[in-house]
């Protein structure tokens, strides 16, 4: 008979748990594209410009670069990640009752508002639980909306059940969230040795003896005290040359991951299509397959990453995401993470309010400035970016020490 230690059943349990946190953050962005196009949403909003349109897409990452700058790290350090997370889906569900309730002559500017606050909620979820995005469930929503608008309330209504939807999973996640075991490097940066303790515990008891979880509960404590004596906060991102040198290049990394348009196509391809004369439900069908497709590519690019060279597959593919989690120390990790986030938020920024303008002024020539950025990305990434394939997380500081630029 199979058996499965405690451990596993709860490592589980809680990545099962982190997984419904994350959908939080891939449904806001994945059903934005379907409510652009949606004719109750139009209405409501005045019938939005280009320009509207993409005040309504690019305000969101002004909050979630908000939070990665300002807010995200703050708030775990002095919460932990259970709490942190917990205000970040409150921030998110309080954001998309604004966006739910734009009405009458303020609309737009109450969906402004509620996008601007979602985002600033969701960039403290994403840095508090894993990210698994969840595009093509959002995708699959916005095309069922579509067939519920007998009525001119309906059409009225459907749009804002579309984004209420996410009120669901903030609800579990975050009434769950109290329950979670705090992470144990959390409690004992703090000082509770005996609740770091009974933490780690629970997520090792059944695999590990006690004297493993002794032994793991102290290296943590070594770790910690390292980090504290060692002087390494988060100006020594810019200070230390090794670690700026990994800063800039996961930021610029994350910037050019949005700029060369993938991103802007996420949101506007329904809209595309619209404009072509294909009717609104089988725009955000192929929106729906071509998340999916998204997805089915990842998974083709895991297989190929470690063959090919990560500079070759960013080439291809510029895989931004999982090369800048691989590329900063414990220490200060967070912060790293934070600040190259933030590169991808700018471009993010830039490219959302880019494509709707320049597809209304000079029409499908706006693609010959996205094919320009990635064929400026191919020659930065060989000259800048070294390869890591077949090496080690140590090896990096040797790598990023040697880089001269």
């Amino acid at each position: 008979m199979f058996l499965i230690s405690k451990a596993v059943l709860r490592l589980h349990i809680v990545c099962v748990f982190f997984a419904i946190g994350s959908f939080v953050w891939g449904y806001n962005v994945g059903i934005l594209s379907s409510v652009l196009v949606h004719p109750g949403f139009v209405e409501t909003m005045g019938h939005p410009t280009p320009s509207q349109k993409g005040l309504i897409t690019a305000i969101y990452y002004l909050g979630t670069w908000t939070s990665y700058i300002f807010l995200s790290h703050p708030a775990s350090d002095l919460f932990g990640r259970r709490y942190a997370a917990l205000t970040g889906i409150v921030t998110v569900a309080v954001g998309n009752a604004v966006e739910c309730s734009a009405r009458g002559p303020g609309a737009y500017a109450m969906m402004v508002a509620g996008r601007i606050i979602c985002g600033m909620g969701v960039g403290i979820v994403s840095t508090s639980v894993p990210l698994y995005q969840s595009l093509r469930g959002a995708a699959r929503v916005g095309y069922g909306v579509t067939f519920w608008d007998a009525t001119e309330y309906d059409i009225n209504i459907s749009w804002r059940v579309s984004l209420a939807v996410i009120l669901i999973p903030c609800s579990i996640f975050g009434g769950g969230l109290p329950f979670l075991p705090e992470s144990p490097r959390w409690l004992v940066e703090h000082g509770h040795y005996e609740r770091a303790r009974r933490s780690l515990r629970w997520l090792r008891e059944g695999s590990f003896a006690d004297e493993q979880i002794e032994i793991e509960l102290a290296r943590i404590g070594e770790d910690v005290e390292e980090y504290k004596t060692s002087g390494n906060n988060w100006l020594s991102l810019f200070r230390n040359r090794n670690l700026f040198n990994r800063l800039w290049r996961a930021s610029l990394l994350q910037f050019m991951a949005q700029m060369c348009g993938a991103a802007a196509m996420k949101y506007y391809l329904p809209t595309l299509l619209a404009e072509l004369g294909v009717s609104t439900r089988i725009t955000l069908m192929v929106g729906g397959i071509e998340s999916t497709l998204k997805i089915g590519m990842t998974i083709i690019d895991i297989f190929l990453i470690d063959r090919l060279g990560r500079r070759a597959t960013l080439v291809g593919g510029c895989i931004a995401m999982g090369l800048g989690m691989l590329i900063f120390p414990t220490s200060v990790r967070a912060r790293g993470l934070n600040f190259s986030a933030s590169g991808g938020a700018i471009g993010s920024i830039i490219t959302a309010q880019v494509w709707p303008v320049g597809n209304d002024n000079i029409g499908s020539r706006i693609y010959f400035y996205f094919m320009g950025i990635n064929f400026a990305c191919i020659p930065i990434i060989y000259l800048f970016y070294p390869e890591t394939k077949g090496l080690s997380l140590e090896d990096m500081d040797f790598i990023f020490h040697a880089a001269m630029f």
